[in-house]
């Protein structure tokens, strides 16, 4: 208690004096590796048209040696001081995005992946807007380590009304995955103005085909939230999976926009900060879910704060990530998918504090030709075989790792 009491106090006492700089900036064909000469806070990539460049911020360090020239995509690369930190500009020769970013342990050197793109999947990720990338949770200084392991109680998950739902698969050794069917009962979800398609039947088609393919593999046993067309709210459906000690949540869901054809899978990890725009938008219409004719069903206890996020979830969250970016993997030969596949946002379906969980977007019902794809037994075998695929390496890689 006395170790997190003095994280508090460093906390709310200011931020960290961080003293770092650019070390070097190597670039790839496929890749850009950004080195520090200490722990950075965080960073930041933006894709910018007019010219074509990535702005990559940096969170906590300075400007520092001078630059190497580009390679592939990247012609030049230039670096200035700005509010937060330091921004690193990338002059493009063509088009390239940022398809994801990775901290080392130590917090000193990130590694951005890099995609070759057309003009129109470009000026798509431009429109997307900025993407975030946080190091693994650390603080030094004081009487703080630089490397600790804090443990707080966790709150129990609220009793969800009526039994918990049946597992499949009799061994009990096999990991737990629980898939949860977004919407249902009188929440319908989107629905596609061509098609007619309602959200909360295609989720749970789609969600009974995911379950069909990992039993049909073995490895895993397997639980729904829902089988049929009923309501739940938001914070029993992680609490269902949380009272079923589940080792990994899927929240399956289909995007929605207004206007224009936007189209492709996305999947969302958890974040006190949406990635752009349209995270928070997506965030700001599921959280709502349990709102119905001006009723709010969901508990009135308080959210999870960023701090106790900062302190119990940081694993939870680096593993819903990794997860997300081999689903990406997976999905990519399968599926149509978007060019920056993985986003994060504050949504209260993934806030369970100690077990990794995603929401997967798995099309645009607005848009017909998504709709038809996601509606099919030939989508949703699709979109199973992709979760299967990434479930069976993620489990892999954590007995590996034992």
């Amino acid at each position: 208690m006395s170790l997190l009491l003095a994280l508090v106090a460093l906390i709310l006492g200011g931020a960290p004096g961080w003293a770092a700089s650019v070390e070097a900036v190597d670039v790839a064909p496929d890749h850009v590796t950004l080195r520090f000469d200490a722990r950075v806070a965080a960073a930041s990539a933006l894709m910018l048209a007019g010219p074509r460049r990535i702005a990559i911020d940096v969170s906590g360090a300075e400007p520092g040696a001078a630059l190497a020239a580009g390679d592939g995509p990247v012609a030049r690369i230039r670096q200035a001081r700005n509010s937060g930190g330091t921004r690193i500009v990338l002059d493009l020769a063509q088009p390239a995005i940022v398809t994801e970013g990775i901290f080392d342990a130590d917090g000193r050197t990130l590694t951005l992946a890099l995609r070759t793109v057309d003009d129109a999947a470009f000026a798509r990720a431009a429109a997307d807007g900025r993407v975030r990338f946080l190091p693994p949770f650390s603080y030094a200084g004081g009487a703080v380590r630089a490397s600790y392991a804090v443990t707080l109680p966790v709150p129990a998950a609220r009793r969800a009304p009526g039994p918990l739902p049946r597992v499949y698969g009799d061994d009990d050794s096999r990991p737990l995955v629980v898939i949860d069917a977004g919407h249902g009962g009188v929440d319908p979800g989107a629905i596609g103005a061509e098609t007619g398609l309602r959200e909360k039947d295609v989720t749970l088609a789609i969600a009974k085909a995911i379950r069909d393919e990992l039993l049909a593999s073995g490895r895993v046993r397997v639980a729904l939230t829902r089988e049929d067309d009923r309501f739940i709210v938001l914070q029993d459906r992680f609490g269902i999976a949380r009272r079923l000690k589940a080792d990994l949540f899927i929240s399956i869901h289909c995007d929605s926009v207004g206007a224009g054809q936007a189209s492709g899978a996305t999947v969302y990890t958890l974040s006190e900060v949406a990635s752009d725009k349209e995270a928070a938008r997506l965030a700001a219409r599921e959280n709502k879910a349990d709102i119905i004719q001006g009723v709010n069903l969901a508990s009135t206890e308080a959210d999870i704060s960023s701090l106790l996020i900062d302190l119990t979830q940081r694993e939870t969250m680096n593993q819903s990530a990794a997860f997300a970016r081999l689903l990406g993997r997976e999905a990519k030969p399968l599926m149509p998918v978007k060019p920056n596949f993985h986003r994060m946002a504050s949504l209260m379906v993934l806030k369970a504090p100690d077990m990794p969980s995603i929401l997967f977007e798995t099309g645009y019902i607005s848009n017909p030709q998504d709709a038809n794809f996601i509606g099919s037994p030939r989508g949703q075998a699709a979109i199973a075989e992709s979760v299967r695929r990434a479930v069976d390496i993620h489990f892999a890689r954590r007995l590996a790792a034992r």
